[in-house]
């Protein structure tokens, strides 16, 4: 009889990995986080741990300098980080899960050697796709790229761009010929010293406040022929299947978020005492945290599942979808509920649980909003039922 182990059931491998970065986290991250999130911006004694750590090139092949373990590997670098504070999270999720993914999945040989080994040991990577105009409408993008002799010139402003600050290359997509709508969109790789290339405003943010959101300006940018990714008017294809995969990254992002809420909650219910006993021992808040533990549970399921799909080299995009949109509503709800468990003080910087609770807004935003992961949804099942029929 052939038995299969449980979704959430780690290897041993798996199981000390993640406890580690977790170790990690509470170590060095925790006493940052405040200062970090008050200030806006990333301690920039950080990112070199990080890297040498080898959470900023988990995928990347050992030849090019990364540590060539898997993309649930990755999903639990992410998942551990965010208990403690999901800003550092992100940093390694797009990093991981866009930026490396699409290098690793479209770059040419010659792109890899020149690009995966700064990835893994010293650069950050951003994934640069929307726009003002072009939010849940991706492809409406309007930056231009136009051939000049052996370079492309690109012009056109990028928004909300997540690591901007501190990273030298850039995934950037632009499109070659409006008039081919977006078969016209084409990915380029930018290093951030290109002429015409700089980096706009910060975004001064609700949450998630340590990771830098930034403008790209693309002013008569010179790219080489060579930075094309994939093939020219296939930009919209590496947009889509990166983002696919992204969602599971922010799945594991909010998950994390949600367990250190909750970790947190349930330590603080079992200390705290009115009348003449600790606050966990009443049914009214019983019923509320087993509820929140529940969710959580459900949410590490998909989550998981998702990632162990995609490895597995099997059709995932529906349950990327599915565990982005009820992984950010868990952490919402989650976060919300446990700063009410904390009562007063939940309500204070002097506790993490505000942060927490800020952090998970934009669970339900970014990489596709919940409205976004619905249609897909609908539209994955239409095509299910249809078949069928």
């Amino acid at each position: 009889m052939t038995t299969h182990p449980a979704l959430t059931q780690l290897s041993e491998e798996e199981h000390l990995f993640r406890e580690s970065v977790l170790d990690f986290a509470r170590r060095r991250v925790a006493p940052r986080a405040a200062a970090m999130d008050e200030a806006g911006a990333l301690d920039k004694d950080l990112l070199p741990v990080l890297f040498d750590l080898g959470l900023m090139g988990v995928e990347i092949p050992e030849p090019f300098g990364g540590s060539g373990a898997s993309f649930f590997t990755a999903i639990l670098a992410v998942e551990a980080l965010a208990v403690v504070d999901p800003s550092v999270s992100v940093v390694v999720d797009v990093q991981n899960t866009l930026v490396a993914n699409a290098l690793l999945r479209w770059a040419t040989d010659a792109q890899k050697e020149a690009y995966l080994p700064r990835l893994a040991h010293s650069w950050v990577g951003s994934y640069a796709l929307s726009e003002a105009g072009s939010g849940s409408d991706a492809f409406a993008l309007a930056t231009q790229a136009s051939q000049r002799g052996d370079k492309w010139i690109l012009n056109g402003r990028k928004l909300w761009i997540t690591n901007a600050v501190e990273s030298t290359l850039f995934l950037v997509f632009a499109n070659v010929d409006r008039s081919k709508g977006y078969k016209g969109i084409t990915a380029f790789i930018v290093e951030r010293g290109y002429p015409g290339f700089s980096v706009g405003k910060k975004e001064n943010k609700l949450g998630i406040r340590a990771s830098s959101t930034c403008e790209l300006v693309l002013e008569d940018c010179e790219v080489p022929a060579g930075n094309v990714l994939g093939e020219v008017g296939k930009g919209y294809k590496i947009a889509i299947e990166t983002l696919n995969e992204g969602r599971i990254g922010i799945g594991a992002q909010m998950l994390g978020l949600s367990e250190g809420a909750f970790d947190f909650a349930m330590r603080y219910v079992g200390e705290r005492k009115q009348f003449g006993q600790a606050i966990g021992n009443f049914q009214g808040v019983q019923f509320q945290y087993a509820r929140v533990a529940t969710e959580i549970e459900a949410a590490r399921l998909m989550v998981y599942n998702a990632a162990r799909l995609k490895d597995a080299g099997q059709s995932f995009v529906k349950e990327a979808a599915m565990a982005k949109l009820f992984a950010s509503e868990v952490a919402e709800r989650a976060a919300s509920q446990c700063v009410e468990l904390l009562g007063g003080v939940g309500f204070t910087k002097d506790f993490p649980l505000e942060k927490l609770y800020r952090d998970a807004k934009i669970g339900k935003i970014y990489e596709g909003t919940s409205n976004m992961q619905l249609a897909t949804i609908a539209k994955l099942l239409q095509a299910e039922y249809a078949a069928k029929s």
